[in-house]
């Protein structure tokens, strides 16, 4: 292990001097990606000094998510705090299900989610787990408001026919999760959403009345705290009033922003958190946890024993049920992603992951400020996002990001609201500064395939 390790801090190095010097990757064409690298397996062993020269090619080619101009995906960045958590939990390689096999481990755990009770006011009741990341969060929500609708569900299957409903831009997951849920994908509502991305109350209420009438039982509605594209933030205060009158689970998919609730500056964006039955976020996305490290905190923890709880003899052999974190998760074999988030967050105390938070809005007005001062930028989305629409002159948003991507000039994508295709700049890599913006304009505008 220990010579391994040694390899492990050779190949690091070499990928850090190679992300400064090429912070975009060389693209490898699919159709040569076999013929590039030495990627196959073969039945015999290879000596020590091959495995190497097999490995390093395929560490550089591999696109580079924490360089200054990687803005693809709503992550990226490296903070170094939760890096050293994530290698200390593969090492230690504890299963989180019991007290007995992940020890303080669990105690970890639970720091984490009591902290985050606290800061949402969820109360005495609540709890939480860290499920494998955002649609399987926002699954688990969806089957504890089926449960808690009809808790015959279960062993019965249903009886009624259930509705839930989501704003027309959420996630993708929603349509998943109805169907795994059995809930069925047609019976899922998208309301319409405003001109700032965000669900509209009234439409949602209006839906909701249509159902009854028709003998549908409307049990969960989906809000988002910061949507896919534009990264809109839903009324969770006028949706929650909704959910009250009509008893609906109301769950708040804060995947992409939910962790603004660190911030005072900018928690007002889901005011209203308190009132809702279920809450998630992703850390590896606004606060840049190696992926991936996401959770899930419900306001009465008894929804998450209900719901995914069931006796094994041969596992919770010793312990409380507190303690034994199998109980109120989905899976059984669960690795440890509660660790990478504790060494960051003890290591920078709040007011450190507040920071991390802040640092993106600042670098999305930075770049808010550019398109909207530049007359060959046309600006799609507004303010309180870190998601940054635009088009630069006429050149269509998904031409554009793919020949930025094949030339290696940067890694950017694009998204489309009703009907139009933009580029989408997501400033979550909260390391990026000022300049790092500007370089990404600058780079597009210097780009010479766009003379």
């Amino acid at each position: 292990m220990q010579k391994d390790l040694v390899l492990f801090n050779e190949l690091a190095n070499s990928l850090f001097k190679d992300e400064t010097e090429n912070p975009v990757s060389k693209r490898i064409e699919v159709k040569d990606l076999y013929n590039t690298l030495d990627i196959t397996l073969s039945d015999n062993p290879i000596s020590d000094v091959a495995f190497k020269e097999a490995i390093q090619p395929i560490l550089l080619s591999t696109p580079k998510t924490a360089t200054n101009l990687f803005f693809n995906q709503l992550f990226g960045g490296r903070q170094s705090k939760a890096v050293l958590g994530d290698l200390l939990a593969v090492l230690l390689n504890n299963s989180m299900y019991t007290y007995k096999v992940a020890g303080p481990q669990v105690g970890i755990e639970k720091e984490i989610l009591s902290k985050i009770i606290d800061l949402i006011h969820y109360g005495n009741s609540a709890g939480g787990t860290f499920p494998t990341g955002g649609s399987m969060s926002n699954y688990m929500a969806m089957v504890m408001a089926r449960d808690a609708y009809d808790p015959e569900f279960r062993d019965q299957g249903a009886k009624s026919k259930m509705v839930a409903y989501t704003s027309e831009l959420s996630h993708y997951s929603n349509a998943k999760n109805a169907s795994f849920a059995g809930i069925g994908r047609n019976n899922v509502r998208y309301i319409a959403t405003n001109n700032e991305g965000e669900m509209i109350p009234h439409a949602l209420e209006v839906q909701i009345l249509k159902d009854i009438e028709k003998g549908f039982s409307p049990f969960y509605v989906n809000a988002t705290a910061g949507t896919t594209v534009l990264g809109a933030f839903d009324p969770i205060d006028e949706l929650a009033d909704i959910c009250e009158k009509h008893k609906i689970w109301l769950h708040v998919d804060g995947a992409y922003c939910g962790s603004v609730l660190f911030s005072n500056k900018y928690k007002h964006l889901v005011k209203g958190l308190e009132r809702s039955d279920s809450f998630s976020f992703n850390a590896h996305k606004m606060l840049g946890t190696p992926l991936t490290c996401s959770l899930i905190l419900v306001k009465d923890k008894k929804h998450l024993y209900n719901s995914f709880s069931n006796e094994a003899d041969y596992l919770y052999q010793t312990d409380g049920d507190d303690y034994n974190l199998g109980k109120t998760s989905f899976q059984c074999g669960r690795r440890n992603d509660a660790l990478k988030l504790w060494t960051l967050w003890k290591s920078v105390g709040t007011k450190g992951l507040a920071k991390i938070v802040e640092n993106q809005f600042y670098l999305a007005d930075i770049a808010r400020e550019y398109v909207k001062n530049h007359q060959d930028y046309t600006f799609y989305s507004f303010d309180n996002s870190i998601s940054i629409c635009f088009n630069y002159k006429n050149i269509p948003a998904n031409e554009l990001c793919t020949r930025l991507y094949q030339e290696g000039i940067t890694m950017v994508g694009f998204g489309t609201d009703k009907g139009i295709e933009f580029v989408r700049l997501v400033t979550i890599n909260a390391t990026n500064t000022k300049e790092d913006i500007l370089h990404f304009f600058k780079a597009i505008e210097n780009a010479s395939l766009l003379k």
